[in-house]
């Protein structure tokens, strides 16, 4: 008799109606309303959108190794947010794309793995993975990836390995958070929040 093999998408199913309703309510904003900000030294709506894209990217594809090529461009997409507090602006439609693929890759991902492989874990990013993924990044971005590289050597900090079962707690925890963010921001506006079940 085969076993079967029990997927961990079912146990995350909260996180698919979540992305839902995040893209509900970023897919209408105008750049206008994705510039907005609860305070000016809080990111913009847009830039949290762009954060959640890249850190999902940067955990599920550059770590893990998920998804395809088309990814390796979303990786590091936040640069300029994290590193510069610089707004990216991009166009509602560019962020849900990115919302929408990433999560696709995410799905793809939970679906296929069982709960026996949440104990693998993923070896510290070393100097020379963090300059690999540096050069990959668009011309634009290029100031950024090197802030980025240069900080991480001046800071000296080696973070340790990680399991799977963290970087997916990981990669939701972010969600939420900055999608809180997100929904704050659209109703201290008195925009539409991203609504709840």
């Amino acid at each position: 008799m085969t076993e079967h093999q029990l997927s961990l998408l079912p146990f995350y199913a909260g996180w698919g109606r979540y992305q839902q309703h995040l893209v509900a309510a970023i897919a209408p904003l105008t750049g206008g309303q994705l510039a907005l900000r609860t305070t000016p030294q809080h990111w913009s709506i847009g830039m949290y959108a762009t954060h959640i894209v890249a850190n999902r990217a940067w955990f599920f594809h550059a770590r893990m190794g998920e998804g395809s090529d088309d990814l390796t461009s979303l990786e590091l997409w936040a640069l300029g947010v994290c590193e510069a507090d610089v707004d990216p602006c991009h166009p509602a439609a560019e962020l849900v794309a990115g919302l929408e693929k990433t999560w696709q890759m995410i799905e793809q991902t939970l679906t296929r793995l069982t709960p026996a492989d949440l104990e693998q874990v993923f070896p510290p990013l070393d100097d020379a993975e963090r300059v690999r993924h540096a050069k990959l990044v668009e011309p634009a971005l290029q100031p950024y990836a090197q802030m980025w590289v240069d900080a991480a050597r001046q800071a000296k900090v080696v973070r340790p390995a990680v399991s799977l079962q963290w970087i997916i707690w990981h990669v939701l925890e972010h969600d939420i958070h900055h999608g809180s963010e997100i929904s704050t921001t659209l109703g201290v506006h008195g925009l539409p929040v991203v609504e709840l079940d």
